[in-house]
């Protein structure tokens, strides 16, 4: 993106005095939208929208032969796609650096946090286990894909049912569904919360031009530690270094975001 450097000045001025463009606060995420079933392929599916920013989210079971070194345990493949449908900066083809990122931050959000029982999803130990198969797409880019495609990541996987499994074939009836769920503990969900720098000053939920100045990201994965926040994971983005104090602000931020946050989530995965 190119941005005149008085547009730049503009948005760090702004900020510095606790305000933004669209009127929300430093600390202060803009609306979320979901709706719940967008693809009658997918054995789950959703759409999220972080104001003008949206992404899908689809969720696949199959059968597949288990990793050597965990004979017992289901796999997860996540995939992201940036198409030019959701920003100029993005080109058709095979997964860039971004896309490879994006993925890499919700799987491990997902997996840090324990939140997919993979146990449960062993077949037969050693020859048959399910995979999820986790594939995001981003509509359009106003900023903060990750924190919306995180958050429709687990809206999919909360709603997705599994197919049913022909036992003497050994192979899944595609198009045939169970009313089970795919086995997840709800008490461990991960949230993802993005932080970025722009000025002296720390921000949740940027848009576009936001981003695009900022002068480093750190995108957090926050689980619940009965009652109080747990963070699963962590990436930090761009070259800027984030300091003692203000990794500081962050954890502070962070129990704060969280706190005011997870029933709002809850109510978004669960539906209740």
């Amino acid at each position: 993106m190119i941005m005149p450097e008085i547009q730049k000045q503009r948005i760090i001025e702004y900020i510095k005095e606790k305000k933004r463009f669209d009127g929300r606060k430093p600390d202060e995420h803009r609306k979320i939208e979901v709706k719940l079933g967008i693809s009658n392929k997918a054995d789950g599916s959703c759409s999220v929208k972080f104001g003008d920013t949206e992404v899908y989210a689809g969720i696949k079971m199959d059968a597949m032969e288990p990793y050597p070194d965990s004979p017992d345990e289901g796999t997860m493949v996540t995939s992201a796609e940036l198409s030019p449908i959701a920003s100029p900066d993005f080109e058709s083809g095979p997964p860039r650096i971004d896309a490879i990122e994006l993925a890499r931050i919700i799987d491990r959000g997902i997996r840090e946090s324990g939140f997919i029982d993979f146990k449960k999803l062993c077949i037969k130990e050693g020859e048959k286990v399910w995979q999820v198969n986790l594939d995001v797409y981003a509509v359009n880019d106003n900023g903060n894909l990750i924190d919306a495609a995180s958050l429709a990541a687990l809206i999919a996987l909360a709603n997705a049912k599994m197919p049913e499994y022909d036992e003497e074939n050994e192979k899944v009836k595609f198009g045939e569904m169970t009313d089970n769920p795919i086995p997840l503990n709800k008490d461990a969900m991960a949230f993802n919360i993005t932080f970025h720098k722009i000025g002296n000053e720390i921000i949740v939920d940027p848009n576009k031009e936001e981003e695009e100045i900022s002068e480093w990201r750190l995108s957090v994965a926050v689980a619940d530690n009965k009652g109080e926040p747990r963070i699963s994971a962590m990436q930090k983005g761009k070259e800027s270094a984030v300091s003692e104090e203000e990794m500081e602000k962050i954890l502070n931020l962070v129990e704060d975001k969280y706190k005011k946050m997870i029933p709002k989530i809850k109510k978004m995965v669960w539906g209740k």
